[in-house]
């Protein structure tokens, strides 16, 4: 009896001592297998979190620049019978602020070698990438069209709704203060507008932002001296033209950053299973 307890004691010693083994082959086989190959999982996170990094800095680059547009050019939007340029606008604003919580998801996901937040993770840069590239294109489109938008309904806008609508009226005078013209295509525009029509003083013959120096009643002479002869129609397409262009660099410029990020989430997240699968 005391031979069998004797024998029954080794052998579990020596299991004990095969599993141990067993037990630092798979934890060296793991290590090994996150090391191996041309891209060990540190070298791959070490990348990730320096591409985080750079993404962070550009999504508040396109955060600056969606506000700075809302803000800055807020007054004339309204002058527009489209929707196509503050939906971009407001588009590639959305993409900077996703930025911010998609960084922050990534270093997450990197440091924790979460494979279901890396898939998360690309997901959303696919998704970013889709809004950037759209704001690209469509802004690049729209520059090709805003010349017939701003020729068929501007002038439109301004004679029917000076003095009729607050909102475009503010607009229309911070058009012309802005850009120093008077009425959409000539001064002359005026004489035809809903506001003289139904004007009874009589006294202006343009608005007082026509004036070179806005003061009440400046209006009242049509002077090349005294008021801009330009129409503000050629001023504000070129100007829409400038910042549409600025729009698209920056979306499909950007866009194309998502993309090794996508790549190098796809390869951690490969190591990653791989070497679960393995242990």
């Amino acid at each position: 009896m005391t031979t069998f307890q004797g024998g029954l004691v080794k052998a579990m010693k020596h299991s004990t001592g095969i599993n141990g083994v067993n037990g630092g082959q798979i934890k060296m086989a793991k290590i090994r297998r996150r090391d191996e190959g041309c891209c060990s999982v540190e070298f791959v996170k070490y990348v990730l979190h320096v591409f985080n990094v750079l993404f962070l800095v550009t999504g508040l680059g396109v955060l600056a620049i969606g506000l700075w547009t809302i803000l800055d050019k807020y007054q004339y939007v309204t002058l527009l019978t489209s929707f196509t340029y503050p939906m971009l606008t407001y588009f590639l604003l959305a993409a900077g602020g996703l930025v911010l919580l998609v960084a922050i998801l990534g270093f997450c996901a990197g440091c924790w070698e979460h494979r279901p937040l890396l898939l998360c993770y690309v997901f959303l840069l696919i998704l970013i990438f889709l809004m950037e590239a759209m704001v690209g294109v469509f802004g690049f489109i729209y520059q090709e069209i805003v010349h017939t938008e701003l020729e068929n309904n501007l002038n439109n806008t301004f004679l029917k709704n000076y003095k009729v609508d607050y909102d475009k009226t503010i607009a229309i005078d911070f058009l012309q203060e802005k850009f120093q013209c008077c009425g959409a295509v000539s001064f002359s525009d005026w004489q035809y507008s809903q506001w003289k029509i139904n004007d009874t003083e009589k006294i202006n013959l343009v608005p007082d932002s026509c004036c070179k120096t806005v003061k009440l009643h400046c209006g009242k002479r049509d002077h090349p001296s005294n008021i801009n002869y330009s129409g503000c129609l050629q001023k504000m397409e070129d100007h829409l033209r400038n910042h549409l262009s600025i729009l698209s660099a920056v979306g499909l410029g950007i866009c194309v950053i998502q993309i090794f990020g996508v790549i190098y989430a796809c390869m951690l997240f490969a190591k990653l299973k791989g070497i679960d699968d393995d242990t």
